[in-house]
């Protein structure tokens, strides 16, 4: 048997880091493969044992801990699914480690992180490699005056991003200018903790939003499914802003003329711009764009899978994922071509009554075994004393399904959302109302 064959057909013992919504659909998708040994998941939530081997005593961010985990488990490679342990150097951890270095990491070094760990960083480095984005200025505590004076620049509102990772709630929108100017003080006095040291201020582009994922080994790239997300609590895309209230995959604005653009203008210079800065980058790229008559611009980088995209981008994913995923660690993603589903995928995120502010968990679920026609994937839940599976956290559970239209998609996912019950349950009805 040639070393080619053998590389095609072994299996893989694959520890994932990662405990929501988009750890569960990237479980779901690794335990289809012929490839998979043995996956674990640390800490992982109550639908993941459906599909792995839990370690709900690891933390990703513990790297000594996943360390001894993956060794005790002879793990070949390691997914991570968050940002986190990735801005934390995860994999530069891994790879400095002469015990280590043979299993091989899907994740940016922590250089490469930086893409999402640093707003400053990112946006400099789109400056840097001509890559369309909005007007911005970074400032600080000594420099605020000239936030300000930036700021008298700009038509509202005001855009005002925190440097740091700040658990999602580091970006505000704000109408007024005076409210503008409180705010950025109360973020660069801490509102957002060491987050907030540096903010960004941001002029605000008026267009519609999608989100478009890539694999890439540093030196190729193959394009996912693109998603779009729907962040507001409420119907309409009112009130607060939270992780993600659903997903709908594909994007109908998102055509062959507006991707070639997203091709050109923005994920070819990023890929070569990671190579030519030498950040080491063997993963998932997010890319946040915004359509503003009719050509794309970054809003942001994640170094990841977005959530709750990954539930409707999954789905529609052809492909052996641990096949791409190990391409993707070895540098040889040149040889794979990614497959995609034809059909709609519609996710519908069900959530803790008060979300995203104030909410209860340990409620039981129930219904989830009358669940047909749709895929179910745990975001926020644990078991209690009893082994029933309960709430436990603020996004609970994600509804996805198919359809040849993402009408007919999301009537089946609401179909079985409404066979679910939990104590005061919450979820949009609305996910791509805005799409034609």
């Amino acid at each position: 048997m040639s070393k080619f064959v053998k590389f095609l057909i072994m299996k893989m013992n694959i520890l994932l880091l990662g405990s929501g919504g988009r750890e569960c659909a990237i479980a779901w998708k690794l335990s289809q493969s012929p490839r998979l040994g043995t996956l674990y998941v640390a800490p992982g939530n109550a639908g993941m044992a459906a599909y792995a081997t839990l370690l709900p005593q690891v933390k990703p961010t513990d790297f000594e801990a996943v360390a001894q985990a993956a060794l005790a488990h002879d793990v070949q490679m390691i997914v991570v699914g968050n940002e986190d342990p990735l801005v934390a150097g995860i994999v530069d951890y891994f790879q400095n480690d002469d015990a280590l270095r043979h299993i091989l990491m899907v994740g940016p070094s922590k250089a490469g992180a930086q893409l999402e760990g640093s707003k400053d960083f990112a946006k400099e480095f789109m400056l840097r490699n001509g890559i369309p984005t909005a007007r911005h200025l970074s400032v600080t505590a000594a420099t605020i005056e000239e936030g300000f004076a930036f700021m008298d620049t700009l038509q509202p509102p005001y855009v005002l991003k925190a440097d740091g990772l700040a658990a999602g709630k580091g970006v505000l929108i704000v109408p007024d200018a005076a409210e503008a100017r409180r705010q950025l003080r109360d973020m660069l006095d801490g509102k957002f903790g060491a987050a907030g040291n540096m903010v960004v201020i941001e002029q605000f582009l008026q267009g519609i939003e999608c989100s478009v994922f890539v694999l890439t080994d540093g030196e190729h790239y193959r394009m996912l499914p693109v998603a779009k997300d729907y962040k507001r609590i409420g119907e309409g895309d009112t009130g607060l802003n939270t992780g993600g209230m659903g997903s709908v995959s594909p994007v109908s604005f998102a055509d062959n003329e507006f991707m070639q653009k997203v091709e050109n203008r923005i994920i070819k210079p990023t890929v070569a711009g990671l190579k030519k800065e030498q950040l080491p980058y063997k993963g998932f790229i997010f890319f946040g764009l915004i359509k503003v008559e009719g050509d794309p611009y970054v809003i942001e980088y994640n170094v990841r899978m977005g959530d709750p995209e990954t539930e409707s981008v999954m789905p529609r994913l052809k492909n052996d994922l641990i096949a791409l995923l190990e391409a993707t660690a070895t540098g040889m993603l040149d040889g794979q071509e990614i497959e995609i589903d034809s059909r709609y995928a519609v996710t519908v995120m069900m959530v803790s009554g008060g979300y995203p502010e104030h909410y209860e968990k340990g409620f039981v679920i129930e219904g989830l075994d009358e669940v047909a026609d749709s895929l179910l994937f745990h975001a926020g839940t644990g078991t209690d004393a009893e082994g029933r599976i309960v709430t436990n956290g603020g996004r609970v559970l994600a509804v996805t399904s198919y359809g040849n239209d993402k009408e007919e998609a999301l009537q089946r996912s609401m179909a079985n959302v409404a066979k679910i019950k939990f104590a005061h349950a919450y979820h949009r009805r609305d996910i791509g109302f805005d799409l034609n």
